[in-house]
């Protein structure tokens, strides 16, 4: 069984370049980052241009995708924003999609440029950066909604616009900016 949503995808971020690196008090990298119509998507290696296309330590995460319901939720806890979605430095950016329960599943993003299928790997941790880019505090009120990491498993091209999210379990669109509670594993 398979559950289809509607969502939009409002940004496609592709920079051949990290940002953030470094000391936050000397500010941003200044490297070219395309907000693109288009993104071609390799399967097994990720987002052709972007920094981490085919870079093995990050092959299982190589397309982060993020909720802006989440980014919006953030500037109300902190009373400021609004934020552009850019600055967290995520490639795929859409609205309507709750994203913690696809850690582990395969699930399919449908544009209206093509598909591509992606297997959700792992949470995409906020950066101390955050603080500096954002407003203070919000390094930690990213925390537990910083996106979803991915290995894209089939090649195609995502385009901005209204999408469809195929998912194999049910999702909540209304939960997107909700965080997700990190627990620590217990010990025995």
């Amino acid at each position: 069984m398979s559950y289809a949503y509607d969502v939009e995808v409002l940004h496609l971020l592709v920079s051949g370049g990290h940002a953030y690196f470094g000391r936050a008090k000397d500010g941003p990298a200044d490297v070219e980052t395309a907000d693109a119509d288009r993104a071609e998507v390799v399967a097994g290696k990720g987002i052709v241009g972007d920094r981490f296309f085919g870079k093995a330590a990050h092959m299982d995460a190589a397309v982060t995708l993020f909720a802006v319901e989440s980014l919006e939720a953030i500037a109300a806890d902190l009373g400021a924003g609004p934020f552009d979605p850019l600055l967290t430095r995520r490639n795929v950016v859409l609205r309507g999609a709750e994203l913690v329960p696809l850690i582990g599943q395969d699930f399919t993003l449908r544009t209206p440029g093509g598909s591509v299928d992606f297997h959700g790997g792992r949470h995409a941790h906020p950066c101390a950066w955050m603080d500096t880019v954002l407003a203070p505090g919000a390094h930690k009120a990213m925390r537990g909604r910083g996106g979803l990491r991915c290995r894209p498993v089939s090649s195609g091209l995502l385009q901005r616009g209204p999408a469809v999210l195929i998912s194999p379990v049910p999702l909540d669109p209304a939960r997107a900016g909700e965080p997700t509670l990190l627990r620590p594993g217990r010990l025995p």
